[in-house]
């Protein structure tokens, strides 16, 4: 369970920062939020396989955020990759990809599925969700809440309690089923306790800070927004984006375990003064930089999270 900032730019890259992208690597599979110019090169130097991407999301329609698709799909296509590779984001999502797919001469042995996304829609996957909610950037934009399903604790002594032997019956209500012993119906919800703490990253795309943000950001890392420094706040209103410290509060107001400050305006060559006017608000604030990776499987065993 690894994040992989491939790029941590706004809008204009430069030579320390690419265009937006970051790859969710969760067991075998690879999630790619947003996917900007360049996002292929980067997912190389990272040593991330490309080939395991499963899904790709797009928070919005502007071409920092989109324009490295037309070189992912094809570089896929050469690569031979017959697995079905889903594609979301906002409403116009299918047009674009359509357009994608037409420019130049190739063509592609895999299929692409494209789904618009909505409002608190879901997209289930081998243990986990990712939920998709509205942000405010001018444009229909979306935030992105990931999360591990584990299930709810299995009450033993509960089971114990009641009768029932370990073996077959136990993993049946695990498994949330009920079943019969000794001519008595057991729900799981006797045996089940709270639900178990997953994994859990939250990404703000580009975004004025929002309380639907703060609410996804509970016992998560959180990849917020923070263009600009505390003292261009105007600025940050006017274009649609959030400063450091403003996503500081959110990450302190939602209870979020960690925070990276990404999509740096180009101006801050070095990036230390956002981090540490955030820290003022939030300790737990970090400058995101390319290739960084955040094993977040080594913190949960070091600081004991999503236990």
């Amino acid at each position: 369970m690894e994040l992989v900032f491939l790029g941590t730019t706004a809008a204009v890259p430069t030579a320390q920062r690419a265009h937006p992208g970051i790859a969710l690597c969760y067991r075998d599979e690879v999630l790619l939020w947003d996917c900007g110019e360049g996002t292929q090169r980067q997912l190389i130097l990272a040593k991330v396989n490309f080939m395991r991407i499963t899904r790709v999301f797009i928070t919005h329609l502007h071409g920092d955020h989109f324009l490295g698709l037309p070189g992912l799909l094809q570089t896929l296509g050469f690569q031979g990759r017959e697995r079905r590779l889903h594609i979301y984001g906002p409403p116009g999502i299918e047009e674009l990809v359509e357009r994608v797919l037409s420019l130049g001469e190739f063509e592609l042995e895999y299929e692409i599925e494209v789904e618009r996304l909505a409002p608190g829609m879901r997209v289930r996957g081998s243990g986990y969700e990712v939920e998709a909610f509205e942000v405010e950037h001018g444009t229909p934009a979306f935030g992105l809440a990931f999360r591990e399903l584990k299930g709810r604790r299995f009450l033993r002594e509960k089971a114990e309690a009641l009768g029932i032997p370990p073996g077959p019956l136990y993993k049946r209500l695990q498994r949330g089923e009920r079943v019969v012993f000794q001519g008595r119906v057991v729900e799981p919800e006797e045996v089940l306790g709270e639900e178990k703490r997953g994994f859990r990253v939250t990404y703000s795309g580009d975004t004025r800070p929002v309380d639907a943000t703060a609410e996804r950001a509970g016992d998560a890392v959180l990849i917020h927004d923070s263009t600009f420094d505390a003292g261009e706040a105007e600025k940050a209103r006017s274009r649609m984006h959030s400063t450091c410290t403003e996503a500081a509060r959110v990450a302190r107001e939602g209870g979020a375990k960690m925070l990276f400050l990404t999509h740096i305006s180009p101006r801050y060559r070095d990036a230390g003064v956002l981090e540490a006017q955030a820290r003022e608000v939030f300790p737990e604030s970090h400058v995101a930089r390319d290739l960084l990776r955040v094993d977040l499987l080594a913190l949960r065993k070091e600081r004991g999270w999503w236990k």
